[in-house]
């Protein structure tokens, strides 16, 4: 009997002490251990050395020698351990479905995507976040509502007042987007149909979103003459509206307007101080990029959407117009004073544009070598179908400037692309890499922990995302692994399709996307929902 019994008694003593049967007792406390790294946690705080350790998707510890096992340990000496970098202002909506993997983003320490910027987003919300949610992919995404988006759909693209009936459906969409889970309100005050609304009108779905727990980003109404009227219309839909409130992509576009940005600053620390919740967000190139059309033709010439604007480009009276107005954008603003400032990034209908600037497309259809020339080829590439462009107009010190300041972060405006595909701007393979190569190594604009808090703590808590964007047990573990010293960004303007360099490792919700060059099989990435999802 007591030979019986001596099995019987061992197991129920391990049991007691935390054993359970069928599981080897060495078997590993962790999924993953990076040891020896150089933690910048996201806070600001001076960087410190340290393992990281990760179970289930989560950081489970952090210390100087982390004791146990794991099914794998990662010796990262001389390495950074940052949190994943959030991109606040992502064109990735779309391209994210042809490219799950998003390469771009991964390979430069982008594990976080917020779509739906510039007021333009999927209508209704639900859906598309639905179909987010079933597409395996390598990084986290969320989204905002557009204003445009909401606009457009209620009374289309034209330049008149809401009646009361259509000004309370804006406000059930932008609500029931909120529900569906976005994480705040966009506007796109420079574009068609955003241009055309009051700011009365943005605050009233501005205090629907405040209302909900989101946040109001805004692509101003203008970035080059008006860009100080702009900043302070920004901050008048937060002040009203009673949520945060963000200029994105902050520039000052033409050589005429450069050095705006210290008064635009000045504004927002006064905001600040008398308690608007105010920031910004910005990239390091000295180029724009959005459509042709958009950038180099007025506002109301676009009324109605493309085949309005070819009827008014058939009407000489109104070309003629349109063509002053044209010239004067091309020469003081977006076009920098020289159409070869504007280059073609790409041309659905005619793929060879790309890489052309709006002189070699006068020169191709034989026109006047001046604005009015550099008009008329901009019209010519709108009646075919539409172009994208780059546009080099920005000044390096307004630049620096803003992503100095403190209430700035950093987003990339960029897109998940397909590699070779067109000439896009190479803020979409480099803008998080430039920053810590550029801004940080080569320049000492601000410090290695600055540069990491605008792209990790800062971002998530705009954005509302209390479960990451900082090393510390207990939150998603999002990680990236970079060497301080080699990290660059090889995109240029010339030959845009190339990844950032120095990352060695990139981990998201705790699954390794990215190892040395190779982006594995791994698709970890959730949805992340705003604070009044149902």
């Amino acid at each position: 009997m007591r030979a019986r019994l001596l099995p019987l008694l061992l197991t129920a003593a391990a049991l007691a002490l935390g054993a359970r049967p069928g599981v080897a007792q060495d078997a590993p406390a962790f999924d993953l251990i990076l040891r020896n790294g150089r933690v910048v946690d996201g806070t600001g705080s001076p960087w410190y050395r340290a393992d990281v350790a990760i179970r289930g998707g989560v950081i489970a510890a952090v210390g100087p020698t982390i004791p146990g096992t794991a099914r794998r340990e990662i010796d990262v000496a001389g390495q950074v351990i940052a949190p994943g970098f959030i991109d606040v202002h992502s064109h990735g909506g779309s391209g994210i479905f042809d490219v799950p993997t998003a390469d771009n983003y991964i390979r430069q320490g982008v594990t976080t995507l917020i779509a739906g910027p510039d007021g333009s987003s999927a209508l209704p919300l639900g859906p598309w976040l639905d179909s987010l949610a079933a597409l395996p992919r390598t990084v986290n995404m969320g989204s905002m509502v557009g204003q445009g988006s909401i606009r457009s759909s209620v009374i289309g693209s034209v330049n008149r007042a809401p009646t009361t009936a259509e000004l309370d459906r804006m406000r059930s969409l932008a609500e029931e987007a909120m529900l569906h889970g976005a994480l705040g309100l966009s506007t796109g005050l420079f574009y068609v149909p955003g241009t055309f609304t009051p700011t009365e009108e943005v605050i009233e779905l501005a205090r629907v979103v405040g209302r909900l727990g989101g946040i109001h980003v805004s692509h101003m109404r203008n970035e080059a003459a008006g860009v100080v009227e702009s900043v302070r219309e920004t901050i008048r839909i937060g002040e009203e509206g009673g949520l945060p409130t963000q200029v994105t992509h902050h520039k000052v576009i033409g050589l005429g307007y450069w050095g705006a940005s210290v008064e635009t600053l000045r504004l927002i620390d006064e905001a600040r101080a008398r308690g608007v919740d105010v920031t910004i967000d910005s990239y390091p190139y000295t180029a724009s990029a959005t459509s042709i059309h958009a950038a180099l033709l007025p506002a109301w010439a676009l009324e109605g959407g493309l085949q309005s604007t070819r009827q008014r480009l058939a009407d000489p009276a109104q070309r003629a117009r349109i063509r002053d107005e044209s010239a004067r954008i091309i020469d003081l603003e977006r076009g920098g004073g020289n159409p070869d400032n504007v280059v073609i990034s790409n041309c659905g209908w005619d793929a060879s544009l790309a890489g052309k600037t709006l002189g070699d497309v006068m020169e191709l259809r034989g026109l006047e070598m001046s604005l009015y020339g550099a008009a008329e080829a901009a019209f010519w590439l709108t009646e075919q179908g539409g172009c994208g462009g780059v546009f080099h107009a920005i000044s390096e010190d307004d630049l620096v400037r803003i992503l100095r300041h403190p209430a700035t972060m950093v987003a990339s405006d960029g897109d998940v692309i397909v590699f070779g595909r067109a000439r896009p701007h190479p803020r979409s393979y480099g803008t998080f890499a430039r920053v810590l190569s550029e801004y940080v190594r080569e320049r000492g604009v601000i410090t290695l922990e600055q540069a990491i808090h605008k792209m990790t703590a800062f971002p998530a808590q705009r954005m509302g995302l209390q479960d990451r964007g900082v090393i510390r047990p207990g939150l998603a573990a999002d990680l990236a692994v970079f060497d301080p010293a080699r990290v660059r960004d090889t995109a240029t303007f010339e030959m845009p399709h190339q990844y950032a360099e120095g990352f060695s490792l990139v981990v998201v919700n705790g699954e390794i996307v990215l190892e040395g060059t190779r982006v594995t099989d791994a698709r970890p990435g959730r949805v992340l929902f705003g604070p009044s999802r149902r």
